[in-house]
């Protein structure tokens, strides 16, 4: 009898559509459940970001001026027609780092220039704690309105890692907001000890946000570039690699580039590696003029990376991080003896946010 009452229930569960609904409903209880986390998360990051504002005394109303920001977009080029794509994505992303640069130094006139490079990174991290939030809600919400089980199936099953990647994003904004050197400026870390390695190097800024400092190391002279710090900004190292190498009429022997990378689940955080190519995470442009000068010059692109996580990247450098220094420097020396020869020009460039760390 019993077996026979188990039997009947699963039968009208599987042909009723019953049980779909019975898990729909607690995925989606789930799904609230990490909503409201991330809703949290996000609106913690609008409060640090706007006590910054006031901190640095804004003008006008905060809440109006981050609002404009936190959903500002930039509008990709026509990618079917690929001539001078990269000029047209470069020109898009300068004027929206122009309109970032010029509202913050308008609002906060009195603000230092590397505190409010360290202010627009905040602003970036809440902005994408706002995205992934609105992402999140959207997709619950359509799921719902549209009973769809299997798009609410994928986002549960998407949950812990958008968390996580919540979670990360929050967790950089203290970093930021301290001026604390991150992960990702490994690069520019090797490349500031390179300067100021057996003396202090002659320095300048050769582009907007990049400098450049020249130094002899194993009889060889160095052009070492690395975004301007201690602000958090990337720079623009493709475009100092060109300007360089133009400035040496392409008498170039060797460009070595060092940068974080993303490692694979199981593998060591601060493993380093050697590869060729250019070793840049940008959207496109800076990488495009690197290679593009590389090739026009015939001069070999040697690659260092350094291996962390998402989270380790932006968030406080951790000690196995900065511990590769040593070792990215002992690769760069061998590359020295083995494929450059004494009295050669080489070009290093230190890839990476330089939030925290001079030249």
């Amino acid at each position: 009898m019993i077996n026979t009452l188990i039997f009947l229930i699963f039968m009208l569960l599987i042909f009723t559509g019953l049980n779909q609904r019975i898990q729909m409903m607690l995925w989606i209880r789930n799904i609230k459940m990490h909503l409201v986390r991330i809703e949290r998360l996000a609106k913690d990051a609008r409060k640090k970001v706007l006590d910054m504002l006031k901190k640095g005394g804004i003008k006008g109303d905060p809440e109006k001026f981050l609002n404009t920001y936190l959903q500002f977009f930039v509008i990709d080029p026509v990618r079917d027609e690929p001539t001078n794509l990269m000029r047209r994505l470069e020109h898009l992303l300068n004027i929206r780092q122009r309109r970032f640069k010029l509202g913050l130094k308008q609002v906060l006139p009195n603000l230092g220039e590397f505190t409010r490079a360290n202010l627009e990174i905040m602003i970036e991290a809440a902005r994408a704690l706002d995205i992934i939030y609105r992402l999140v809600r959207h997709y619950l919400m359509l799921g719902e309105k549209t009973n769809n089980w299997i798009l609410i199936m994928q986002l549960e099953l998407e949950m812990p890692q958008i968390v996580k990647l919540a979670e990360t994003y929050h967790k950089a904004l203290d970093a930021f907001k301290d001026g604390k050197p991150i992960g990702d400026g490994i690069g520019p870390l090797v490349a500031a000890t390179l300067m100021n390695s057996g003396g202090s190097a002659v320095k300048r800024e050769v582009v907007e946000d990049t400098i450049v400092g020249v130094v002899e190391r194993k009889n060889r002279k160095l052009y070492v570039i690395k975004a301007k710090g201690p602000g958090g900004t990337v720079g623009k190292p493709g475009e100092a690699v060109k300007k360089v190498v133009e400035e040496l009429k392409g008498k170039v022997s060797r460009i070595i580039m060092i940068d974080a990378a993303l490692k694979l689940e199981g593998e060591k955080t601060g493993e380093v590696i050697e590869g060729v190519g250019a070793a840049i995470g940008d959207p496109g442009p800076e990488k495009f003029k690197i290679e593009s000068v590389a090739v026009e010059h015939n001069i070999p692109l040697d690659s260092i990376i350094i291996k962390e996580s998402l989270e380790e990247a932006i968030t406080p450098m951790r000690k196995e991080i900065s511990d590769a220094v040593e070792k990215v420097i002992e690769k760069i020396d061998k590359a020295l003896e083995e494929r450059t020869k004494e009295g050669d020009v080489v070009i290093v460039v230190g890839v990476g946010n330089t939030i925290g760390i001079a030249q």
